[in-house]
């Protein structure tokens, strides 16, 4: 099944991996490792999700935060759900360092920008696809990601 991704965060992000409940997208922005979380869901706001939609959200935000804290330098996770621009459900998860160009302010529309090479895309998704591995998750797809043009 594949969830209809709104316009911004399909020229936003490259698409690591789909189950039939969500997509895991990775910002364009090598400067923060940005990923999203889109579930299968026409609600827009948090509180209007079922208990159990809830709960698979949760789930996966905290599989989410998980991989990245294992597999990338990170002093904190920013998790939160803004959509003022996109409205279509979605939750970020952001690493951020103390070092980072934006610390300790907010990333939300920062002009520090600069796209990822598609190797280090694809270096992401694999160490995606092997953290799913070894915790034995299953039910995800992983593609190709699309080369997206400069920012």
């Amino acid at each position: 099944m594949s969830i209809q991704l709104d316009k911004n965060l399909q020229k936003d992000c490259y698409r690591l991996a789909e189950s039939d409940d969500c997509l895991w997208l990775l910002l364009n922005n090598r400067y923060f490792l940005w990923m999203v979380i889109v579930p299968n869901t026409t609600q827009t706001e948090l509180y209007r999700l079922t208990g159990q939609e809830q709960q698979k959200l949760t789930q996966q935000s905290n599989l989410i935060s998980e991989f990245i804290s294992q597999n990338f330098a990170c002093d904190k996770l920013n998790v939160a759900s803004i959509g003022n621009i996109v409205a279509q459900m979605h939750l970020h998860i952001i690493a951020r360092t103390t070092v980072d160009p934006c610390w300790p302010g907010v990333v939300w529309g920062t002009e520090h920008k600069a796209p990822y090479p598609i190797d280090e895309v694809l270096n992401i998704q694999s160490k995606l696809q092997q953290f799913c591995l070894d915790k034995k998750i299953s039910g995800y797809h992983f593609t190709t990601p699309e080369i997206k043009p400069a920012l």
